[in-house]
């Protein structure tokens, strides 16, 4: 028998404890090792987990985004597709959870080590983290704001203030009750939003324009420019998921890695897909540049007020898991508390964020384009994590991982992995020269008409220097 079975007490009915992960209960563990007779679950819940946090109102305004850009309808669905093609990262990442039964946060020690991985990894996502938690709570209260004003109330202060906190309640409670819970809500949120976006569809459709192009299309040098600049803008989403494993570390180790992979890759590629082409279509017959306003030009008055709906409801969807792995992130940098209160911190800092954006200073608009930045690092950061998957044969020791002592296997040299930590800085270099973003051009995108490769250059370097390093970094430490 596995010791690991003899550790966790089996319930009343005979069968292995879970370990507290049931729904509707606030969730024990955090970024503690799982078990073997805690495991349970199938990949087939990851799909509806992916699913219901991407159908979010931000893919609709990207696929807006793109076709202001100057491209042809065309070009611009072809952005969007390339861009999501980054999904399949986030589902490789998924696979590290049911062998080291740990969240991505642990995992990635492997890489950094044990002292390295606390600002490299779990200090870099807690920040990144924050900021959306941040973006979509101010977001889905200005949705929340608008439905109140369409429904006749007085948009007031108290109002205000009364919309921000039920967005910040609903949201960040699921995330305290935690895994169970999320898995078990998730295909409900999936119907409603997709309901919704289904008639939204119908209307942009009989409205979409198919033949469009642009006054001026672009050709030759500008045209590659700008659809590499397009690809970035879309790939910078599925790059700041690096958390893949948080939601597959409780299912057993010996399920299909190759499902675990699919469910979650296509759980958030076919909405992020789906709803940048609804974006694209309707920006040929409205101005995208007030997507929230001029959508009421081309969908019925009843309808209007639902979509305001689905923005606040999207933005509470994304944020639950945002919020998940935010606390995860902080317990892997080392505050000792349970993660339901790290979950809590976190609230209480976004939501002053959020508050502070709302009704003291919009910065909502300069937090959005220092987000843009963050694909320098986290191009690079998911090239690593795949690089290490791949060249590991996803073999990760759960309980290893989380021998924090010197003696520790992955505490490497002082506490930092040579190897991890040389390989982000190369490739996070590469990237800063090649990016173009709103307030930041490197000088490899200006050499190159404004084109923005980041996202090839960047991971391309990191694996390159990461499997030279690699295996002398492991002999060495073994």
């Amino acid at each position: 028998m596995d010791p690991q079975q003899v550790l966790a007490p089996a319930t009343a009915t005979g069968l292995p404890d879970s370990g507290g992960d049931l729904p509707g209960r606030v969730e024990v563990r955090g970024i503690d090792h799982i078990l073997d007779a805690e495991r349970h679950g199938r990949p087939r819940e990851l799909f509806w987990v992916w699913f219901a946090a991407q159908i979010t109102y931000l893919y609709f305004v990207l696929g807006g985004v793109i076709l202001l850009l100057g491209l042809t309808l065309w070009q611009s669905v072809l952005v969007i597709v390339v861009g999501n093609l980054y999904w399949v990262g986030v589902g490789v990442l998924a696979v590290s959870g049911p062998p080291s039964g740990t969240p991505s946060v642990v995992v990635t020690r492997a890489m950094y080590g044990v002292r390295g991985n606390r600002p490299l990894s779990a200090g870099i996502g807690w920040l990144v983290a924050i900021a959306y938690e941040a973006v979509n709570l101010a977001l889905g209260a200005l949705a929340g704001f608008a439905l109140a004003d369409h429904l006749g109330l007085s948009v007031s202060g108290p109002v205000k203030v009364a919309v921000l906190l039920v967005t910040a309640v609903l949201t960040f409670s699921v995330s305290v009750y935690g895994h169970a819970t999320i898995v078990r809500i998730s295909p409900y949120c999936t119907a409603v939003l997709a309901a919704v976006m289904v008639l939204l569809a119908v209307f942009v459709l009989r409205e979409a324009d198919t033949g469009y192009v642009p006054e001026a299309p672009l050709h030759g040098g500008d045209l590659l420019a700008t659809l590499s600049v397009g690809v970035a803008i879309i790939a910078a989403v599925p790059l700041s998921w690096a958390n893949g494993a948080d939601y597959a570390r409780y299912l057993p180790r010996t399920v299909s890695m190759p499902r675990v992979l699919s469910y979650t890759a296509l759980g958030g590629f076919l909405p992020a897909v789906g709803l940048g082409i609804l974006g694209i279509l309707a920006g040929t017959r409205i101005d995208m540049g007030d997507p929230q306003g001029n959508l009421a030009e081309i969908v019925p008055g009843w309808f209007y007020p639902l979509f305001l709906f689905v923005i606040v409801f999207s933005s509470i969807t994304n944020n639950i898991l945002t919020a998940y792995s935010s606390g995860l992130c902080l317990q892997s940098m080392g505050l000792k508390v349970s993660r339901a209160r790290s979950v809590f911190l976190d609230a209480a800092l976004s939501m002053a964020l959020a508050a502070y954006a709302l009704f003291v200073n919009d910065f909502t608009d300069s937090l959005s384009r220092a987000l843009e930045l963050t694909v320098v690092v986290l191009a690079p950061s998911m090239a690593l994590y795949v690089a290490d998957i791949v060249l590991r044969r996803n073999r990760y020791d759960g309980v290893a991982l989380h021998d924090e002592t010197p003696t520790g296997r992955f505490w490497y040299r002082g506490g930092f992995n040579i190897a991890g930590t040389a390989a982000l800085a190369v490739g996070t270099f590469g990237t800063v020269l090649c990016v173009n973003t709103t307030d930041f051009q490197g000088p490899l995108s200006g050499a190159l008409a404004g084109g923005d490769v980041s996202f090839l250059v960047g991971p391309v370097l990191t694996v390159a220097v990461y499997a030279a390093l690699w295996r002398w970094s492991e002999g060495r430490h073994a």
